[in-house]
């Protein structure tokens, strides 16, 4: 299984803010060909958090969840505090290891404040991201977060709204199956609703850990 990561953030939106992308797989099983594995450097914020100039409205997105049912993002995240990442759970590394880190920083909250924050993964590996295989996946990290699954236009259009920039799976020769992802997790003020700060990928639990209760309470980390 090949994995390419393609981090984007909007350059109008993320001003001074640099990055560096390496592929992070390879057709012999995920192997980083680059040498120097998946790169991202970011120039210009001291912090884990990088505020946004500009901050994202949400992306207009209809899917499905892992019990199957019908789920309208915007709606249902609708004054609530949430994390958004678009990612595919046969992802080697990134993907696994981020939503682990939000996991283990969002165990650290009062249990208020965990009831408060939704964690929302959207694949962009839909085909074999099914309802089920999302909620097991998830679960085994914390059984609350929100697994999205379906249209995969519907997807793109949404990352690329954020500009997140994914294609769809490709069959390599060798059978492997290249998939593209985001490398930002974007956080969504409970306030106004709209992305005030997006943290790349490397962002630890503990900064996460640090940084949840201002989103929680709609503050700007």
């Amino acid at each position: 299984m090949r994995t390419t990561l393609r981090a984007a953030a909007s350059a109008a939106a993320v001003a001074a803010l640099a990055l560096t992308l390496a592929a992070c797989g390879g057709p012999n099983g995920g192997a980083d060909t680059s040498g120097a594995g998946p790169v991202v450097s970011v120039e210009g914020t001291p912090k884990a958090a990088t505020v946004l100039d500009t901050p994202f409205e949400k992306p207009d997105m209809i899917l499905t969840d892992t019990h199957g049912a019908t789920y309208d993002f915007v709606e249902r995240t609708k004054g609530r505090p949430t994390l958004l990442f678009f990612g595919y759970t046969h992802c080697p590394d990134v993907c696994p290891t981020t939503m682990s880190d939000i996991a283990i920083a969002k165990s650290k909250l009062p249990a208020a404040e965990q009831d408060e924050l939704l964690v929302v993964f959207v694949t962009t590996d839909p085909e074999r991201d099914t309802p089920q295989r999302l909620g097991e996946w998830l679960g085994a990290q914390d059984k609350s977060f929100v697994g999205l699954t379906g249209d995969f236009a519907t997807i793109q259009a949404g990352a690329r709204s954020l500009g997140v920039d994914v294609e769809k799976p490709v069959k390599e020769k060798d059978g492997s199956i290249t998939v593209t992802h985001g490398a930002q997790v974007i956080a969504y003020s409970p306030k106004d609703d709209k992305a005030h700060a997006l943290y790349m990928s490397g962002t630890t639990s503990e900064e996460f850990a640090a940084d949840l209760p201002k989103i929680i309470t709609g503050r700007t980390p």
